[in-house]
């Protein structure tokens, strides 16, 4: 037999309390305030996942830590961006080095030598005014 999806809801909300080692109300009251979204039979009845059991772990330790369940809906939400983030940045590396990879290959057409020199930044300061006047003294009045 093989494992559930782990996003899949097979657990009931006894088990789930217990195989993360909080109570139903706690379960509940997460819920309630955002933390978790178990899926929903057809009858309302709540069916946890395993997804959602390492969900429950991660709240469980922050309220051990003593942070409040506003602060835990934070670091979720954060450490969830990081996640993502982290998972774009991989694509984006690999997305590179293949592009790189492919510029160096002996069927692609020769860059121009100006495409191999590195960009080189002007030397005028974005800041300078365009109208000739730069530097120049006030006069008095």
């Amino acid at each position: 037999m093989s494992e559930p999806d782990p996003a899949a809801g097979v657990y009931t909300i006894s088990v789930a309390a217990e195989l993360a080692g909080v109570t139903i109300r706690s379960l509940r009251l997460y819920e309630r305030r955002g933390l978790l979204a178990p899926a929903r039979t057809t009858g309302g009845t709540r069916r946890f996942s395993q997804d959602d059991l390492h969900r429950l772990r991660r709240i469980a330790e922050l309220v051990a830590d003593g942070v409040n369940l506003t602060g835990i809906g934070k670091i979720l939400d954060l450490e969830q961006d990081t996640h993502e983030l982290r998972g774009d940045n991989t694509a984006l590396r690999a997305d590179n080095t293949r592009l790189r990879a492919e510029g160096e290959h002996p069927d692609h057409p020769e860059r121009s030598a100006q495409d191999k020199e590195p960009a080189r930044r002007r030397a005028s300061s974005r800041h300078a005014p365009t109208d000739g006047h730069r530097d120049q003294p006030s006069r008095p009045g």
